[in-house]
């Protein structure tokens, strides 16, 4: 048994600084102001939380009116994965499409407005970007969310994306460290295992982080993979060595390590998320994220109970926990600094948001479209076109909920457009909806599907005139009479690819 240097209240307050957990509607719970009341630090927001801007600036000013140091995080990358924008699509293309484009400065330009939207709303802390190099082309749940597969691109984008997020007040959160992008397992299924030599995880994986900490990156959340060459008995997140030994000691990162979500099952599934939690504050980590999934009361206490018995029985030093408690506050501080700074002057963010304004994304959609002619002469759709969207599972991080595609940018275009979703369909069903009008086929991943591929083949074989959407990876032969590549398939996305369709934009 340990002796306490601090009181029960003290650990306890350490405990509940150190999560990161989320909750479910549109105002706070009174559990959670409760909780925030007590010591809570943290907050995680999610699509479920929000609807408009309005609403999620009077939600961030309820948790504030509790505790005015409380910091807002939310998972808000742009282009398929979006809160902000869950059910309508970004307004912001992702970083394949920004990696495709390959300019530093359109990257930092779009961060720079994503972060002052955040702002405006009161988020302050946000689980982006991505930093993952994606090596793997079978990928199922990076894939357009990373910048591409080569190391120094992605190291490049990364420190301009943390740029602007950071220069206008809201910290950056570089992930899925030690690199997510080698993988063919979705974490939040199952534990990814990476198996090559330091040599290539130095050369590769590790490039975009060791730039992001150069660039002064304030958090970074941690990968639930094993990386065998680095430590072959635990995920990074658990793994003293990765993030203690690496990503401290090696790297100099000094700032705030942050976990992926604990009740992903790569963790929870082998570990449970109590001893899960424990094992990644003594390993290193300084929050635990919570909440995508498990969004209650009960988890947090759970959560905050285990971290006080570890201390208590001394399997977590007491030490350990304060220090992440620590670095939890003082990036707490930085925020509200910056918050602070940002209101007293008065007009400054709606002045700052109108450079380079709004349409910033919709330009950097338009700039990252690959758009290939067949080899007949293409004739712009002008007559209301029949969309296929060919619609493989959605992985969890972008979910569900989020619309994509171009269907809907095509019937503002020409009214009458009609659509049907397929999954695991024949080219006859499309042909047999289409009718006599023109198909305009959309497709995610093409090159990861085989009853994609067939159906698509199946259809060119019989129409020609198809036109293709590529909203994925563009990794398969460009193939119809135009082929559209948009590198992601947000929402700005799909309105470039409309209007390339019908003419106005290729």
């Amino acid at each position: 048994m340990t002796t306490l240097v601090h009181g029960s209240d003290t650990l306890t307050r350490d405990a509940l600084t150190v999560l990161q957990p989320g909750f479910v509607g549109t105002t706070a719970p009174d559990w959670l102001l409760r909780r925030i009341g007590e010591g809570l630090s943290s907050v995680g927001l999610f699509g479920r939380n929000i609807v408009t801007p309005e609403q999620l600036t009077a939600l961030t000013a309820q948790l504030r009116a509790e505790r005015d140091d409380v910091l807002v995080a939310i998972d808000e990358e742009g282009g398929d994965v979006t809160r902000l924008e869950v059910k309508q699509g970004s307004s912001f293309p992702g970083n394949y499409a920004l990696g495709s484009v390959d300019d530093v400065e359109l990257t930092r330009a779009v961060a720079r407005e994503l972060g002052r939207r955040l702002a405006r709303c009161g988020v302050d802390l946000n689980w982006a970007p991505s930093a993952d190099v994606n090596s793997n082309a079978e990928n199922p749940v990076i894939g357009v969310r990373s910048f591409g597969p080569d190391p120094d691109l992605v190291a490049r984008h990364t420190v301009a994306y943390v740029d602007g997020l950071q220069g206008v007040g809201v910290a950056a959160c570089t992930k899925h460290f030690p690199g997510h992008g080698d993988t063919n397992v979705d974490s939040h299924d199952a534990l990814p295992r990476i198996d090559v030599d330091l040599a290539t995880l130095h050369a590769r994986e590790l490039v975009p982080f060791r730039a992001a900490v150069a660039a002064g990156t304030k958090a970074v959340m941690s990968a639930h993979i094993l990386l065998s060459a680095l430590d072959p008995h635990r995920p990074a997140t658990l793994s003293p060595q990765i993030l203690t030994g690496l990503l401290r000691q090696e790297l100099g990162f000094e700032g705030l390590i942050v976990t992926d979500g604990m009740e992903m099952q790569a963790v929870s599934a082998t570990y449970g998320i109590e001893r899960g939690s424990v094992l990644a504050i003594a390993a290193g980590a300084d929050a635990i994220c919570v909440g995508g999934g498990l969004c209650d009361e009960d988890t947090v206490l759970r959560l905050r109970d285990a971290l006080v018995n570890a201390v208590r029985t001394g399997e977590l030093p007491e030490e350990r926990l304060a220090d992440a408690a620590a670095r939890v506050r003082a990036l707490a501080t930085w925020t509200q600094a910056h918050r602070a700074r940002g209101a007293s002057v008065p007009g400054a963010a709606v002045q700052e948001g109108t450079a380079p304004g709004a349409e910033i994304g919709l330009v950097a959609a338009r700039r990252a479209l690959r758009v290939t002619r067949g080899e007949r002469p293409y004739t712009p759709i002008t007559g209301a076109p029949y969309v296929a969207a060919f619609t493989p599972v959605a992985n969890f991080a972008v979910g569900d909920e989020t619309p994509w595609g171009i269907a809907a940018e095509l019937e503002r275009l020409l009214p009458g457009t009609e659509t049907g979703s397929y999954d695991e369909t024949s080219a006859d069903s499309v042909l047999a909806a289409a009718g006599e009008r023109r198909v305009v086929a959309v497709v995610r991943d093409l090159h990861r599907h085989q009853w994609m591929i067939r159906a698509l083949d199946g259809l060119l074989a019989a129409r020609p005139d198809t036109v293709v959407v590529e909203m994925g990876l563009n990794e398969a032969e460009p193939r119809g009479a135009l082929h559209i590549a948009t590198h992601g398939a947000a929402r700005v996305c799909g309105r470039a690819a409309a209007e390339a369709v019908v003419g106005t934009g290729a």
